[in-house]
C-alpha cells in the first residue's frame, strides 16, 4: 500500500478513535487528491488480479500433479506387491536348495545314476530350471530398482503438490489482503469522494477510448469465425452475471474464468489464466483484432476481456461489479491473442443480442470487494 494510502486510512482510524477526546488543535494531515486516491485503487485491484490469476494458474497445477501423484503412489503399491512376491518366490527356491528338493538336486542324481543317457536326455530339465531360477532373480532385482525409482518420483511428487498448495495459499491470502486494503480505503472515504472517483475514471476511459479509436489502431471491422461467435454468444449470456474472485461460472465468473469458459462452451479449451492466455496462444495485431479474440491488459497480463466489435469487448471488470460491455480502452492495453487462428471467418456477422443495461456500471469496482473466501475451501484439498 502506498504512502498516502496508509495516511488517509491512519487518518479515519484516529479520527474515529479518538472523536471524544478533546484536541488542543487539528493536526495538519496531507490529504491525497482524487487523482492519487484512483491510482492507489488501481494499483490494488491490479495486484490483487496478479494474485487472482497465479491463484487460478496454480489451481490448475495442482490439480495436474494430484492426478499424477495418486497415480505413482498405485503405480508404487502394485511395484511393492510385486516385489514383495518376487522375494517370496527366492525364498522358495533357497529353501528347496538347502533341502536338497529343488530341482538342480535330481538332476545330479540322474547324472550319478548306472544310465547316463537317460540322465542326457533329462538336460533339457537342468536348463529349464537354471533359467527359472535366473527369471526369479531378475524379477526380483528388476522389481527392487522398479520400486525404488517409483518412490523416489513418489515422494518428489508429493513435494511438488506440497509447493504449489503453499504457493496456492499464498496467492489466495495476497489477493485478500490487497482487497480488504480496498475495503479500508472505501471506508475511509465520503460518498462524494468515491462519485469523484467513478468520475474520473469514467472520464479517463472515455478520453482514453476517443484517442484509440481516432488512431485508427482498430483497423477495420472484421467477422469471427463459427467457433468465435459461439464464444462471444456464451459470453453475452453472462452480462449481468457477478465477478467473483477465482470463479468460473455458470453463476458468477472472474476476468479470465469468463474468457476460458465462452470458448471452451465454443467446443475449444483454452488456458485458464490471462496470462496463460497471452503467453500460449498466438498474438494478433489489434489492427487486425476479430470479434472472438481475446484482449490482455496490463503490462503483466492481469486481465482479459472478449472482443465485441466495433470498438467493445465483454469483460468481468472487477470486485464489485458484474460482467458487463465496456470500452476497449477501459484498461490500458497489453496486446491480443485468437484462440482459433486457423478458423474461417463467417461471411457475415451479426453481434450477439445484448440485454438492457449491458453498458452500465463501473469498469472498475468502486462499490465493495469480495476478498477470495471461496478458495479456503479448495486451497487445502
Amino acid at each position: 500500500m502506498s504512502g498516502r494510502l496508509l495516511r488517509t486510512v491512519a487518518t479515519a482510524v484516529l479520527a474515529t478513535t479518538f472523536a471524544a477526546v478533546p484536541a488542543a488543535a487539528d493536526p495538519v494531515t496531507e490529504k491525497p487528491t482524487v487523482s492519487e486516491l484512483l491510482t492507489d485503487l488501481q494499483t490494488l485491484y491490479r495486484q490483487a488480479a496478479a494474485a487472482g490469476e497465479t491463484y487460478n494458474a496454480t489451481e490448475v497445477q495442482l490439480k495436474t500433479q494430484r492426478t499424477e501423484t495418486a497415480r505413482l503412489g498405485r503405480e508404487l503399491a502394485k511395484a511393492r506387491n510385486a516385489l514383495a512376491d518376487s522375494h517370496g518366490d527366492a525364498g522358495r527356491l533357497a529353501r528347496e536348495q538347502y533341502q536338497g528338493r529343488s530341482e538342480l538336486s535330481s538332476y545330479l542324481r540322474l547324472l550319478l545314476a548306472r544310465d547316463p543317457q537317460h540322465a542326457l536326455d533329462e538336460d533339457h530339465l537342468m536348463e529349464r530350471a537354471a533359467a527359472d531360477r535366473l527369471a526369479t532373480m531378475s524379477r526380483l532385482a528388476n522389481g527392487a530398482q522398479r520400486a525404488a525409482t517409483l518412490a523416489a518420483a513418489s515422494r518428489k511428487a508429493l513435494d511438488r503438490e506440497q509447493t504449489l498448495a503453499t504457493r496456492q495459499r499464498q496467492a489466495r491470502d495476497t489477493a485478500a489482503a490487497r482487497l480488504k486494503d480496498v475495503e479500508k480505503m472505501l471506508a475511509s472515504l465520503s460518498p462524494d469522494e468515491i462519485a469523484e472517483l467513478a468520475a474520473l475514471e469514467a472520464s479517463g476511459t472515455a478520453e482514453a477510448q476517443e484517442k484509440l479509436m481516432a488512431s485508427g489502431v482498430l483497423g477495420g471491422e472484421r467477422t469471427p469465425t463459427e467457433q468465435g461467435e459461439r464464444a462471444l454468444t456464451y459470453a453475452a449470456g453472462q452480462i449481468g452475471k457477478p465477478y467473483v474472485w477465482g470463479a468460473e461460472g455458470p453463476e458468477s465468473y472472474d476476468c479470465s474464468g469468463l474468457t476460458s469458459q465462452a470458448w471452451a462452451d465454443a467446443g475449444l479449451e483454452i488456458p485458464r489464466t490471462s496470462q496463460e492466455q497471452w503467453a500460449e496462444l498466438p498474438k494478433v495485431p489489434l489492427r487486425s483484432l476479430r470479434p472472438g479474440d481475446l484482449v490482455i491488459y496490463f503490462p503483466e497480463a492481469t486481465h482479459v476481456a472478449i472482443y465485441l466489435g466495433d470498438g467493445m469487448v465483454i469483460q468481468a471488470p472487477r470486485p464489485g461489479t458484474s460482467v458487463k460491455v465496456s470500452p476497449i480502452a477501459a484498461n490500458p492495453l497489453l496486446g491480443a491473442v485468437r484462440p482459433d487462428p486457423e478458423g474461417e471467418p463467417l461471411p457475415a456477422y451479426t453481434p450477439p443480442p445484448l440485454p438492457e443495461g449491458a453498458t452500465a456500471g463501473q469498469d472498475t469496482g468502486y462499490s465493495e470487494s469480495e476478498a477470495p473466501e471461496e478458495a479456503d475451501a479448495t486451497s487445502d484439498r
